[in-house]
């Protein structure tokens, strides 16, 4: 049997746009019009998960009672205050150039990310992604986010490939213990904000700068320039 190319399957968020630190804000922002106290950089370290898990976890620090009510309008006051910011988000050094450069060879890709599609949308076609071309798996497609593997085992069924013959690139702890998960090669990138040694042990193969690092190192990772 003939070895299949490899897949890529690419987290959004801190991956393909710089939209990091406008989902935290807008998490701090939602947070204080619920009379939710917690420091901007413990918000930074939950990025990349899926938003109930994300605002599970934030609740359970604060000691705080967590109601499904509450998550539900925590998850709403996000997803305007994100949607608000959205104009300003671009995509990264390099995103648009890979994402092209995949297709000229032939080489299949897709997007999967713990955002839903109110939010992923407009950031989505900012990118010049068009999803009815290209797949595009959000949270609302999925039983669970990540840290679980589901988005990108289903991005991988989507493409029709094996995910085990899939490279999964991210730029948090989140997106390497999913690929890990759904037994996937992890590539992790710096422009979310995690350090290169947390990427590591979380189990990332390789560690680039960004897109346009990986673009530039791209016969490490399943093709050849």
């Amino acid at each position: 049997m003939p070895i299949r190319q490899t897949a890529f399957l690419f987290d959004l968020d801190g991956t393909l746009v710089d939209s990091v630190y406008q989902h935290v804000l807008a998490w701090h922002e939602a947070l204080v019009a619920e009379g939710i106290e917690l420091s901007v950089w413990r918000i930074h370290r939950r990025i990349g998960m899926s938003g109930g898990l994300f605002t599970n976890m934030l609740l359970r620090e604060t000691g705080l009672t967590i109601e499904p009510d509450r998550i539900e309008r925590l998850r709403q006051l996000h997803a305007e205050a994100y949607n608000k910011r959205s104009e300003s988000i671009r995509p990264l050094p390099g995103a648009r150039e890979l994402l092209a450069y995949l297709s000229e060879a032939g080489m299949p890709w897709a997007i999967a990310t713990s955002g839903r599609m109110e939010t992923a949308g407009p950031v989505i076609r900012n990118l010049g992604v068009d999803p009815e071309k290209v797949p595009v798996i959000t949270r609302d497609k999925v039983r669970y986010a990540k840290p679980d593997p589901d988005l990108f085992i289903a991005a991988a069924e989507a493409l029709g490939h094996p995910i085990e013959n899939t490279c999964v690139v991210g730029d948090s702890i989140w997106d390497m213990l999913a690929a890990r998960r759904a037994g996937a090669l992890g590539v992790g990138l710096l422009s979310g904000g995690y350090g290169e040694d947390e990427l590591v042990r979380a189990s990332a193969y390789r560690v680039y700068q960004d897109p346009a690092d990986l673009l530039n190192h791209i016969d490490e990772v399943g093709r050849k320039l």
